[in-house]
């Protein structure tokens, strides 16, 4: 398989398997996860990167344990719609995963993602500054995750 629309990726789902959401961050990968339902996601776990192959060997591991047969990835658009450095290393890393394991993967632009979960951790939640920084990378994967599901049930 390979990268698809995100319309297409449930289709192409192994039956019974859900989905992995990921923000992909310049010192960590935030990790979400959906069921086989796709109607929730779930903020999972928080990667420190390190080097390729023990990030994808993590993740692996988690698609295992969850049963989640493809990826959603966030893909950091410019606010005017253009494509950055950080479009091309998300891709980048898609492409690498895929080398390693045949699976869908799809993207979905998480423009404000990290923006819009500070402010909910603020306002609603009420959560410290030290904390936060723990918290927001795996919440921005279950952010970019949820809009990913919502645009699946409303298409």
């Amino acid at each position: 398989m390979a990268v698809v629309d995100l319309l297409d990726l449930p289709a192409q789902l192994p039956s019974g398997q859900g989905l992995l959401g990921l923000d992909l961050g310049e010192k960590t990968i935030g990790v979400a996860i959906a069921d086989s339902t796709l109607s929730i996601a779930s903020p999972l776990e928080l990667i420190r990167k390190t080097k390729f192959t023990d990030e994808a060997e993590r993740l692996f591991k988690l698609m295992a344990e969850r049963r989640a047969g493809g990826i959603v990835v966030g893909l950091p658009v410019n606010m005017d719609g253009t494509e950055g450095p950080r479009c091309q290393s998300n891709r980048a890393f898609a492409r690498n995963l895929l080398r390693l394991r045949d699976m869908p993967i799809a993207f979905w632009d998480e423009r404000m993602s990290s923006m819009a979960v500070n402010r909910m951790l603020i306002d609603e939640a009420d959560v410290t500054r030290s904390r936060r920084a723990e918290l927001v990378d795996k919440a921005a994967a279950a952010w970019i995750l949820q809009g990913a599901l919502d645009r699946l049930r409303n298409a």
